[in-house]
């Protein structure tokens, strides 16, 4: 199973979930209030980072969202959001920052485990919070993308390779792997980057490109 630190404020939200991982054989290796003390933990012990971060999208020490997930995405962390659902700017930004997707405190704890599980396998998560957060957000929605560019991203980040993808839509593979970096140029400039295929897939969905049926392992 995967390992997780958890990063709240509220001590016994904390301690809740660490009995639910336990029970879920998932190994919590950092429980604390600040990500700084995760960092220092991480640089006192040499651990490896944690697979998945459950971090507040608040805490209480002046630190932004922004800088909360950007500095564990960098420290090699997956980040799962769990938090009330009513800031929807804050949520957005911590996705732009690169979380991985959002979970509400509101929802039973075996849907957080199943973020964790999910997040932990490298898969997109995909939930009604974090739709509802881009939903009708221009600025963050559009990285306009052109038809074709779509097409090619659809077919992509659901999980054909790229040269499959140039077969089916008749084109040169290099025109393909040109619409590849184009979109990923396009999020760049909108600030969500994608230098990942699961990034990719990520932003489609995001964007209504690919829904969660057509997505790798969907439902």
């Amino acid at each position: 199973m995967s390992t997780v630190a958890l990063i709240d404020d509220h001590e016994s939200v904390r301690l809740g979930l660490e009995a639910a991982c336990a029970r879920d054989s998932q190994t919590v290796v950092f429980s604390g209030s600040t990500v700084v003390s995760y960092l220092e933990w991480r640089k006192s012990t040499a651990a490896a980072p944690a697979e998945v971060v459950v971090l507040d999208l608040t805490l209480g020490d002046g630190t932004t969202v922004t800088e909360n997930v950007t500095s564990l995405v960098n420290d090699g962390a997956s980040v799962v959001i769990h938090s009330v659902a009513d800031r929807p700017a804050a949520v957005r930004e911590a996705l732009a920052a690169g979380a991985a997707g959002v979970v509400s405190k509101s929802s039973a704890l075996d849907d957080v485990l199943d973020a964790i599980r999910t997040v932990a396998e490298g898969e997109a998560l995909n939930n009604v919070e974090w739709a509802s957060a881009v939903e009708g957000d221009r600025a963050f929605a559009d990285a306009q993308l052109a038809t074709r560019e779509r097409e090619v991203l659809r077919l992509y980040a659901t999980g054909l390779p790229l040269k499959a993808v140039a077969e089916k839509l008749g084109v040169a593979y290099s025109t393909a792997k040109e619409n590849i970096t184009r979109i990923r140029v396009k999020y760049v400039e909108v600030g969500r980057p994608a230098p990942t295929k699961v990034d990719l897939l990520r932003r489609a969905m995001e964007d209504g490109i690919v829904t969660a049926d057509e997505a790798p392992g969907g439902r």
